[in-house]
C-alpha cells in the first residue's frame, strides 16, 4: 500500500511523463516541418520512451493498491527558432523531470516505502541518460552551427534511433 501523499506524488510524476511524450511529439512536428526527418524520428522515439515511463508509473500505482489520477496539462511549445533552441528546450525540460524524480524519491524515503525507492531508482538512473543524450546533441549542433552539411549529417545520424522498450517493469 502507498500513503495518500506518495500516491499524489506518483500521480503527479505520471502526468509529467505523459506531458513529456506530448512535448516531444510537438517537437517532432516542428522538426518535420523544418525538413529534418531524422530529428523528428529522434523525438518520436523519445515520445515513445516517455509514454512507456508514464505507463510504468500507472502500473506501479495500481500494483501498490493506489488509485491512478490522470491529470490535465497545458499545451506544449510547438514552435522554435532553430534546432538548437528546440533541443535546449528539451534539455531544460529533462532537468525539470530530473528534479521532480528526485523530489519524488525524497517523498518515498520520508514515507519509508522501500518498494517505491527501488522502483524510482530506475528513473533516477534513466534521467542521467536522458540529460546526457540531449546534451550531446546540443554540443554537436553548436559544432555545426551555420554549416548546413553538418546539420544534415546530424539529421541522418538521428534518423537511425529506434525505440527499444525497457526490459524491466511495464
Amino acid at each position: 500500500m502507498i500513503t495518500p501523499r506518495l500516491q499524489d506524488a506518483l500521480n503527479e510524476q505520471m502526468k509529467n511523463e505523459f506531458f513529456s511524450a506530448y512535448l516531444y511529439m510537438a517537437m517532432a512536428g516542428y522538426f518535420q516541418s523544418e525538413d529534418l526527418p531524422g530529428f523528428a524520428n529522434w523525438m518520436r522515439v523519445q515520445a515513445l520512451e516517455e509514454m512507456t515511463h508514464g505507463e510504468k508509473f500507472f502500473t506501479f500505482i495500481c500494483d501498490t493498491q493506489g488509485r491512478t489520477d490522470l491529470r490535465a496539462f497545458t499545451a506544449p511549445c510547438n514552435d522554435f527558432a532553430s534546432p538548437l533552441e528546440a533541443m535546449t528546450y528539451g534539455l531544460k525540460h529533462e532537468n525539470f523531470v530530473t528534479d521532480s524524480i528526485n523530489k519524488l524519491m525524497d517523498v518515498a524515503i520520508e514515507e519509508n516505502h522501500h518498494g517505491a525507492k527501488i522502483f524510482l531508482q530506475w528513473f533516477v538512473t534513466e534521467q542521467i541518460e536522458e540529460e546526457s543524450n540531449f546534451s550531446l546533441i546540443i554540443r554537436k549542433l553548436k559544432r555545426v552551427e551555420g554549416d548546413g552539411r553538418g546539420l544534415l549529417m546530424l539529421d541522418q545520424e538521428l534518423a537511425t534511433r529506434v525505440f527499444v522498450p525497457p526490459t524491466t517493469g511495464v
